[in-house]
């Protein structure tokens, strides 16, 4: 590797680490300052304290990424252009496409360790950061009810429940329907359906099992029966986060399960799954877009170059938040969903980089 190349990537690969470890104690600061007091309150032990706050870092910068190398790229970026270190490379024969190579290679260490990040440690911190928000912070509120639940929950059986209280594992008007062959076997119903994690089964209030027969049916009533069905409780109403928690093999799975079982929030499970993808892509974009932005140096200086970066950030982020939110609240393609804001500013980083070299 030539000197110019080591030069600058080493430039891109320091500013990138300095900035994110300049921010996260602020982070960690900000965040920590607006729970102290919930924190104190609930008495929480110092080792889940530090765990916590180590799983917060390690999810907010997953999720600010982007952000972060962006910004870094055009902070160095504009200091090389403002000592005229830029337009001496140029000068002495190098092209810009052989300027961009460094800035590539950074980008495509930058884009492995975010795969590694995404598919491995973010999972875990997430799980770890909401299992202590909903253990700590989310004490005392009132509970989440979830209406009108109605899942396949395997090939033979279809479950309904009008009502479900996610915290006390309590439903209303719970009915399941076993079907063979696509002929309905038996029904069960109950005024109300609640779990025993002690003992892992299910009690259900004025049970009634109607089981169809070829000539008659036969009806069993009970005021309450305590019995085994064939499905988790946290299966039947997952939380909004579960998706974040899984590893990539695990998702798959849940995402299929959810699909067959007719779930309401597939299409947020999907944009977990992309977005794990799209995200070492959009790497290699903003990493074009901030040295096209930031190679001339400009009157106003580095402070121009930070604003017009800044503000193509921001759209950008503007972008993926909006179509983020209508493939959660839409049957919008969670796929176009994700890789759209990539797909416009690629075409845009090629523009600016064509521009650059001329």
């Amino acid at each position: 590797m030539k000197i110019l190349d080591w030069y600058i990537l080493k430039r891109y690969l320091f500013t990138f680490t300095m900035l994110l470890l300049l921010f996260i104690p602020i982070m960690i600061t900000v965040h920590l300052a607006e729970k102290i007091g919930k924190i104190l309150e609930n008495e929480v032990p110092f080792g889940e304290v530090m765990a916590y706050l180590l799983d917060f870092t390690i999810y907010f910068s997953y999720l600010l990424f982007p952000l972060f190398l962006f910004i870094s790229v055009i902070w160095f970026t504009s200091k090389l252009a403002n000592n005229t270190e830029v337009i001496a490379f140029l000068s002495s024969g190098v092209s810009f496409s052989r300027f961009l190579r460094p800035y590539l290679i950074g980008a495509s260490v930058v884009a492995v360790f975010s795969v590694i990040l995404g598919l491995f440690l973010a999972p875990k911190a997430s799980e770890g950061f909401n299992d202590f928000s909903s253990k700590y912070f989310k004490k005392g509120r009132s509970t989440v009810n979830n209406t009108n639940v109605f899942r396949q929950i395997n090939d033979n059986e279809i479950v309904y429940v009008s009502n479900f209280n996610v915290k006390n594992k309590i439903g209303n008007n719970f009915t399941l329907e076993h079907f063979k062959n696509n002929k309905l076997k038996y029904k069960i119903s109950a005024s109300s359906i609640k779990y025993l994690p002690e003992d892992t089964i299910y009690r259900l209030k004025n049970y009634l099992k109607r089981e169809v027969g070829e000539h008659e049916d036969k009806i069993e009533v009970l005021s309450s029966k305590d019995t085994l069905l064939a499905f988790d409780v946290d299966e039947l109403i997952p939380e909004i986060y579960a998706a974040e928690t899984k590893m990539y093999g695990e998702l798959r799975e849940f995402i299929d399960k959810e699909e067959a079982r007719g779930s309401s929030n597939v299409g947020r499970f999907k944009l977990v799954l992309y977005r794990k993808w799209s995200l070492p892509v959009s790497v290699f974009i903003l990493t074009i877009i901030a040295l096209a932005v930031s190679s001339k140096k400009r009157r106003g200086g580095m402070g121009v170059n930070l604003a017009i970066g800044i503000c193509i950030a921001m759209v950008f982020v503007f972008f993926d938040k909006i179509f983020g939110v209508m493939a959660e609240q839409s049957d919008f393609n969670p796929i176009i969903a994700v890789w759209f804001p990539n797909i416009l500013f690629g075409i845009l980083a090629a523009y600016m980089l064509y521009n650059a070299k001329r």
